[in-house]
């Protein structure tokens, strides 16, 4: 049974790959037809020439394409088929996955996509685009039953937590976004992981969802990689980070049967740390330089990688590496007892405390060079 459902996560992660390998060419001429670019003097990530922006619409469309083709296959399988047996088990799960849930979820997805369509076309004032995302995230919660609990037994809690949530991942991944194949490439890890959780806990649904993120996140990526030929803009950003949030809050991390403390419940933290970090440190130094926090700047940290002297590709790799190496500490600490787990989780934070000592050093030391060779 266990391998069946291998070759179903596989064929899904292939479909989702190989049809956004075919829709994003399609988008990136429609958006050079449209005018729908990111020009140089608009934007503070570096590219030299005009560059298409609708990668969300090019990963939404394979995205649904797929769920549209999965759907059609559950509900029309044939009795003989090999994955008879596992089809017929899971249909009614299914069915009640998709009446209950699916179009909630892909109604917020939607959402999300237009209304990043829509700010990078008209650029939307900070906080129209906060009361999007908090509609989409109450359809999600509300309508989809997307909720966190966090061990605490009441509704409220969960629903604003989860709101909360859906707009912060949303928020991160668009704060991310500042450099060729960054934010893709780090949602694919997670989304790699994600997969893999769903899948010990035989959560079928959430790991096949994930596993076609994972597809689509990995598809995009060739175009988007440095040099990108096509950006995923505000539309794909609102996209892939609303696709975070709803995979992590769907898949159950913590097993009483599997783990001997409640630490796994840290583990979307952990595997999306590098995008969570990186807003909270922009955020903080919005703050303490007085600007407001939605405002663009370069004090990412890929950009402080570039200010350490590696180029952009190596910074984005240097990152993703990063966000792999913390991802696979999620590994133990969902096996692992308190001991283990609680190491591991010290461990990545020293991580990411090195990288950012190492970071503001060195730039100062190079200010200081630059003042004294003035």
């Amino acid at each position: 049974m266990i391998d069946k459902w291998l070759i179903v996560y596989s064929v899904v992660f292939a479909a989702g790959l190989l049809l956004t390998l075919l829709t994003t060419p399609l988008c990136r001429a429609l958006a050079h037809k449209c005018g729908l670019l990111d020009r140089p003097a608009d934007n503070h990530k570096g590219h030299a020439k005009a560059t298409a922006l609708l990668g969300g619409a090019a990963m939404f469309s394979s995205w649904m394409l797929c769920i549209i083709i999965g759907v059609a296959v559950v509900f029309c399988f044939d009795p003989s088929s090999c994955f008879a047996d596992i089809l017929a088990i899971h249909r009614a799960g299914i069915k009640s996955v998709v009446n209950s849930k699916l179009i909630f979820v892909i109604t917020g997805a939607l959402l999300a996509v237009v209304l990043g369509l829509i700010d990078d076309k008209w650029a939307l004032k900070a906080k129209w685009k906060f009361l999007g995302q908090f509609i989409i995230a109450l359809i999600a919660v509300i309508g989809g039953g997307i909720r966190i609990n966090l061990f605490i037994n009441s509704q409220i809690f969960s629903v604003c937590i989860t709101v909360f949530w859906i707009m912060l991942l949303m928020n991160s991944i668009n704060f991310f976004d500042n450099m060729d194949g960054l934010a893709v490439g780090t949602i694919a890890v997670a989304m790699g992981f994600f997969t893999v959780f769903a899948a010990l806990n035989n959560e079928f649904f959430y790991a096949a969802f994930a596993a076609l993120n994972f597809g689509v996140c990995c598809g995009f990526w060739f175009f988007n990689a440095n040099p990108a030929s096509i950006f995923m803009g505000d539309s794909g950003s609102h996209f892939l980070g609303y696709l975070a949030a709803v995979v992590a809050a769907g898949v159950t991390f913590f097993d009483r049967s599997v783990s001997l403390s409640r630490f796994p419940v840290i583990i979307p933290l952990m595997i999306l740390a590098l995008p969570l970090f990186d807003t909270a440190m922009v955020v903080i130094i919005r703050t303490i330089n007085k600007k407001p926090f939605w405002i663009g700047d370069h004090n990412h940290i890929s950009h402080r990688f570039v200010r350490m002297g590696l180029s952009r590709k190596i910074a984005v790799n240097l990152v993703h590496l990063t966000a792999l190496i913390i991802a696979l500490g999620t590994l133990p600490v969902f096996w692992g007892d308190f001991r283990t787990a609680a190491i591991l989780v010290i461990q990545a934070v020293l991580l990411l405390a090195i990288i950012t000592i190492l970071q503001f050093c060195l730039e100062e030391r190079k200010d200081a060079v630059e003042k004294v060779e003035k």
